[in-house]
């Protein structure tokens, strides 16, 4: 039988759409799929500083974190692509330029630019999440090592947006994730690059990689992929019509169904 490999988002897809908690349903398949010999990897925008210690508890052979840009196998590292020093201060510049509230990540941190204050009701609302979390923001963006793998901003209108992007457009590559917020990769780098790293290190047959998705920055993975499977609760709903199978919702067992109907388990 040949050994098949599984990519999950996270938000969404794993976790329920309803409270964000992870069904029992999914746990137990991932943890059965591995038992069958079976590679299954998480593949998320965020980094890996953000990925929480209940997905990693599951027990996934590795991590696919910030959009392809950082990628993991048992704990080890094997890909970690990051934006010198200058290059985040031509963005931060930017930004200050044209008022968006910008958040710069990377493996390790989070670093918000407060300078200005936040004006988006969604930066402040994640701020403070990332307070209550007590994470460690103080890292002055202006200091000499200060780096960042990818970066995140809310923007007000049109005409902000197109002067952003005027700069950053020939670094990274927009993803519109909706209600004025956009998130940003470096060129080359996506969930889809790293399935294709996987695959290739692992020597294993394109066609025996499933991915996993519920939104718009899952479509380049989903989009790579024979196997492409969107929950039952995507958005947008278009997402569904892309890919090849559609499952239930992540919070009615949607994953441990599609495992299922996969032959994983």
């Amino acid at each position: 039988m040949n050994t098949k490999i599984a990519f999950f988002d996270i938000d969404g897809t794993l976790t329920s759409e309803v409270d964000g908690t992870l069904p029992d349903s999914a746990v137990m398949a991932i943890r059965k799929a591995r038992t069958a010999g079976n590679l299954m990897f998480i593949n998320t925008g965020r980094c890996f500083q953000n990925v929480e210690p209940r997905f990693l508890e599951i027990g996934f052979d590795g991590i696919v974190c910030g959009c392809g840009t950082n990628i993991y196998y048992h704990g080890k590292e094997l890909l970690h692509v990051f934006q010198r020093h200058e290059r985040v201060m031509e963005i931060l510049n930017q930004a200050r330029l044209t008022g968006v509230d910008i958040l710069f990540e990377s493996k390790t941190e989070v670093i918000f630019d407060l300078s200005r204050g936040l004006k988006s009701p969604a930066a402040k609302k994640l701020y403070q999440e990332f307070k209550s979390l007590h994470y460690d923001m103080s890292h002055a963006l202006e200091a000499e090592d200060y780096t960042c793998d990818k970066f995140v901003i809310w923007y007000e209108n049109g005409r902000q947006r197109a002067d952003f992007c005027g700069v950053s457009d020939k670094y990274f590559q927009c993803i519109d994730r909706g209600n004025n917020f956009l998130e940003f990769v470096p060129h080359g780098y996506s969930k889809a690059t790293g399935i294709q790293y996987l695959v290739d290190a692992f020597k294993l047959n394109p066609d025996d990689a499933y991915a996993f998705g519920d939104s718009n920055n899952d479509l380049p993975m989903l989009e790579y992929v024979k196997n492409s499977i969107a929950m039952g609760n995507s958005e947008p709903a278009s997402l569904k019509e892309q890919v090849s199978y559609v499952t239930d919702n992540a919070g009615s067992d949607g994953i441990a169904k599609a495992l299922k109907h996969f032959h994983f388990i």
